[in-house]
């Protein structure tokens, strides 16, 4: 039996993308688990789901996002048909800027 206790601390993801990918993010959420990574992800998918929120609430998800890429040692950018969206711009630029490794879904063209 393997001891993970004797490998590496595993590295951290935050995932990044459009509340309009839900599959892919949960797609997402799995398969890096499966590659032992510890992945933070959204607290729920506005777009996918159709729940309303305020631009008070989207204000509040963006800074606990820009917190969790800030506890990450990475991102993966969920840009499903070469899809990112404005906010999903400024967590790539927030996480460049920070020195965090930028990994996409999707390659980019």
């Amino acid at each position: 039996m393997n001891d993970f206790r004797q490998h590496q601390k595993p590295k951290v993801v935050t995932l990044c993308g459009s509340t309009k990918f839900k599959k892919q993010f949960r797609e997402a959420e799995a398969n890096l688990t499966l590659k032992g990574r510890i992945v933070l992800s959204l607290g729920f998918f506005e777009q996918s789901d159709h729940i309303e929120v305020t631009e008070e609430q989207v204000q509040l998800f963006e800074w606990l996002h820009f917190h969790k890429i800030d506890m990450s040692d990475e991102i993966f950018v969920i840009n499903v048909d070469g899809y990112i969206g404005e906010s999903t711009r400024k967590e790539i630029e927030y996480a460049t800027q920070r020195g965090k490794r930028v990994t996409y879904l999707e390659p980019m063209i």
